[in-house]
């Protein structure tokens, strides 16, 4: 009994001196407070000023400054400067027509015809503006199939000057079969200013190399290469 009498005055000190503590920290003040600012009505916040509207002829929905003097334009003229590769392909020759195009396809077809008779592959491969400007590949004609091999090789690819170009021919069998010429192709059509409409003549001479013909669809491309040539000369 006496035990159960220490451990009761024990608690009931314990429960003071806890007491005592929260009177010295002041909590349950601080909770009434808080308790009282959250019961009370929040005020209405004051409403924004309208924005005054501008008189007619002065709207501007950008915050330069006004009454700047005219500022003179670049472009203008642009057409008299000596501009080679991108103002002369694109400003002057504007792409093959359909009968320069047809014109290109039919001299590489007649040459295919005049290596086929002496019983040797060759295939014609037009080009597109794509295919010309931006591809990293060339995928070859599916008739010219038969006379590749089923697996990936490395192959020369010769010009009409008799440069060579190294290239790797790659045999993709995954959803059927797709050849192509790559890594390597796409300096290739930088180095010879391949672009849309001409046409490519590849004369298998042996099993892995090519001799290359290029019949141009821009009927300006000879003299214009015969002008730089010179100028190179001089």
């Amino acid at each position: 009994m006496a035990e159960s009498n220490s451990y009761e005055e024990q608690r009931r000190r314990q429960i003071e001196e806890n007491r005592r503590k929260l009177e010295e920290l002041r909590l349950h003040h601080l909770s009434a407070a808080v308790r009282e600012a959250a019961a009370r009505p929040k005020p209405n916040p004051k409403p924004r000023p309208k924005r005054k509207a501008p008189e007619p002829g002065q709207l501007r929905r950008s915050g330069r400054v006004t009454g700047l003097p005219e500022q003179p334009s670049y472009l203008e003229g642009a057409g008299q400067r000596d501009y080679r590769g991108v103002y002369e392909a694109y400003a002057v020759w504007k792409g093959p027509t359909d009968e320069e195009r047809a014109g290109a396809l039919a001299k590489a077809e007649e040459l295919q015809r005049r290596i086929h008779r002496i019983r040797c592959p060759a295939f014609v491969k037009p080009m597109t503006h794509s295919l010309a400007m931006n591809a990293v590949q060339m995928l070859i004609p599916k008739d010219f199939l038969k006379y590749l091999p089923a697996h990936d090789e490395a192959v020369v690819v010769v010009d009409e000057a008799d440069d060579e170009f190294h290239m790797m021919y790659n045999a993709h069998r995954q959803g059927g079969k797709h050849y192509y010429l790559d890594k390597g192709w796409k300096g290739f059509a930088f180095d010879h200013d391949l672009a849309d409409g001409d046409c490519l003549v590849f004369h298998m001479t042996e099993r892995a190399k090519f001799k290359v013909y290029i019949f141009r669809a821009n009927p300006d491309y000879e003299s214009d290469q015969t002008s730089d040539d010179s100028e190179d000369e001089e």
